[in-house]
């Protein structure tokens, strides 16, 4: 019974007293009941945002049971997250997997519906802990129909810009609560050390000194960490920012031959030297969560290395927000997967693995690990600290006061200004590569005013391609109604005086090309969304009839060749055919970005963030390497002059 109501209901019945209704030892016994309802809300220190992180964290902790400790270690997908899962197993934590979503092109309103009603599941247990809902949002809020769609970290990295970047996490940040979400898998500070790997498009640059300044992105998702902060502690501004993960730990980009999830072979100072220093730069931005790779580091799974995970990252480097397993990465420390299930949890959890995203067959995990802490095979000390790490998190970011979706920010998905940023990154993450056969006649900027332009390839018109992976869907997709924004196509019919006339044929003949009478020709080709593993590539080249599109448009009338793609890929075989080449990357929904520097209205100025090869067979290459013969080097880029008044 609430406090109030308690004093009213004593003297309802004291003034029963006076009349003699009522015994004196009942009126003893409501007094005393009334003391313990008074001491025990004085004695939730928890609830107190008043009170300090640490204490807050030790009240609760000190209260829970071990069910309820386990329940909090586990992230189980949205499709079983039913409240009355949450309330029975004290989860913890709740995510979308790629392209898991409520229903289809489902509206900000029917994000904080579900969201809000798995919430309502875990504020309904004992201790009323919230649940933390996490999502991939690795270029915009990109699992939600009409979120604005960046350009892929790939194309960021060419702009070098830390401001801008910082400003893409905070539209991102607003887009993802919008939706009623309050984690991020983001960013992936991946360095990518060869282009064969799926996951390229997702790291900033080969260059370690890139990807540290592109850290920028976590005070734009979490905000801006005072400067006397501890190092280490976890930082998330309230609720219109969310808390962000640095991943993948560690090494992921230096797999043998660019195959995903296999092993880095590189030493420790080589470790230390390439893909450690954008951690030690997140984590003094007050980075909430790390999430471990797939990969191994010279042969051992990092979801099973005590060493990098405990004695580096947490001890070492004194990072104190909580680590995350992959999907299923405790399961994958066995080959085959799962096939050792108790051995998988014992070296994960006790690796130092706080948070593990089942996401489906939870259960079987919870048994697992409450027999093993009951059998002192894993310590309740390692419990009790992936635990109050995990609180940590939740209390420093506000959960506890404010666990459900702010309804105010619906509008701010895929709001005109997001899109407009989304186009600024675009301008800046284009790199010209060539401009004119020879240096003396540069193709571009192109005139808006001419009798007849072509517009060619399987690219030009097709907003899914244009955005890549990681778009809707988990591997992405074709087509123009995957979600809302503008092909490359529509950007050059806005672009263009109104007399000029566009023609747009997909994959023209050469015949068709001669015979029309074009002033000049766009073509716009590239690779076939993809993610993670089904993006591995041995060879790079560009699938048909991207080639041939080429060939024909190219050997026939001047053309600029529009590059969409995840990384460097095969280009020189067509390279004496091309007057002008730019490298678009995977730039989005904002196809007015391209035609922006296409036609003048901005100069280019991106310089590539990535070694781009010759031929394959000299992968890998980076820079500062021994034998460096590239195509295009590491901080090549050509500019153009504004046409604009």
């Amino acid at each position: 019974m609430p406090i109030v109501k308690i004093f009213h209901y004593m003297q309802v019945q004291l003034s029963s007293v006076q009349m003699g209704a009522i015994s004196t030892p009942l009126v003893l016994v409501l007094l005393f009941c009334c003391l313990v309802s008074v001491s025990q809300a004085e004695y939730l220190k928890y609830k107190d945002p008043k009170r300090p992180l640490n204490v807050r964290i030790k009240d609760l902790l000190k209260r829970m049971t071990l069910e309820e400790k386990i329940g909090q270690m586990v992230q189980i997908e949205r499709s079983v997250a039913t409240p009355q899962v949450m309330k029975k197993y004290f989860i913890g934590s709740v995510l979308s997997g790629g392209g898991s979503v409520p229903e289809t092109n489902a509206s900000a309103e029917t994000w904080i519906q579900m969201v809000n009603g798995i919430q309502n599941g875990s504020l309904s247990t004992r201790l009323g802990i919230p649940m933390i809902y996490g999502i991939d949002a690795v270029h915009g809020h990109n699992n939600v129909y009409k979120a604005t769609i960046f350009p892929h970290n790939v194309g960021l990295g060419v702009t070098r810009d830390p401001v801008l970047i910082k400003k893409i996490g905070d539209a991102t940040a607003l887009e993802v609560r919008a939706t009623g979400i309050q984690y991020v898998f983001a960013p992936c500070i991946a360095v990518c050390r060869d282009p064969r790997w799926g996951r390229c498009y997702e790291s900033y640059s080969e260059d370690p000194k890139i990807v540290q300044a592109m850290t920028e992105i976590i005070p734009g998702l979490q905000g801006d960490i005072s400067d006397n902060s501890r190092k280490g502690v976890p930082f998330v501004a309230g609720k219109n920012k969310v808390a962000a993960c640095a991943k993948h730990y560690v090494g992921d980009g230096g797999t043998t031959k660019g195959i995903n999830e296999n092993n880095t072979v590189v030493s420790y100072n080589g470790l230390l030297r390439i893909h450690m220093p954008a951690y030690h730069d997140s984590i003094v931005k007050g980075v909430s969560t790390v999430m471990v790779s797939y990969s191994s580091w010279n042969g051992q799974k990092m979801h099973a290395n005590h060493f990098l995970v405990t004695d580096y990252l947490k001890n070492k480097l004194k990072f104190m927000g909580f680590v995350i397993s992959d999907w299923l990465g405790i399961d994958r420390i066995t080959s085959p997967s799962h096939s050792n299930y108790s051995y998988s949890i014992q070296v994960g959890v006790g690796a130092g693995i706080d948070m593990i995203m089942v996401p489906f067959n939870f259960t079987e995990f919870i048994d697992v690990l409450t027999y093993q802490v009951k059998n002192n095979i894993i310590p309740v000390s390692r419990i009790d600290d992936a635990v109050r790490r995990i609180l940590r998190v939740k209390f420093v970011m506000g959960l506890f006061e404010n666990p459900h979706a702010d309804i105010s920010l619906v509008n701010q998905l895929g709001s005109e200004e997001h899109r407009q940023l989304a186009r600024e990154a675009v301008r800046k993450s284009l790199v010209l590569l060539k401009n004119g056969k020879s240096a003396e006649k540069p193709l571009l900027p192109l005139p808006k005013k001419a009798a007849k332009i072509l517009v060619a390839g399987s690219h030009a018109d097709n907003l899914g391609y244009q955005c890549g992976g990681w778009t809707i869907t988990w591997q992405g997709g074709g087509g123009n109604n995957l979600t809302v924004g503008t092909t490359i196509l529509d950007a050059v019919k806005q672009a263009i005086d109104p007399a000029t006339k566009v023609v747009y044929n997909e994959n023209p003949d050469s015949n068709f090309v001669k015979s029309n009478n074009f002033s000049y020709a766009i073509v716009i080709v590239g690779e076939h969304p993809y993610a993670e593993t089904f993006g591995d590539s041995l060879n790079l080249t560009i699938p048909e009839p991207g080639p041939s599109t080429i060939t024909n448009v190219c050997g026939s009338i001047q053309c600029v060749v529009v590059l969409i793609t995840g990384r460097p890929v095969v280009i020189q075989p067509y390279l004496s055919k091309i007057d002008a080449l730019v490298a678009a990357w995977l730039p989005g929904t904002e196809g007015q970005g391209v035609t922006d520097l296409l036609f003048g209205d901005y100069g280019f100025t991106g310089k590539l963030a990535r070694t781009w090869f010759k031929t394959v067979d000299q992968l890998p290459m980076n820079v500062g390497d021994k034998y460096y013969d590239p195509l295009f080097p590491f901080g090549f880029g050509l500019s153009t002059n504004t046409t604009r008044y």
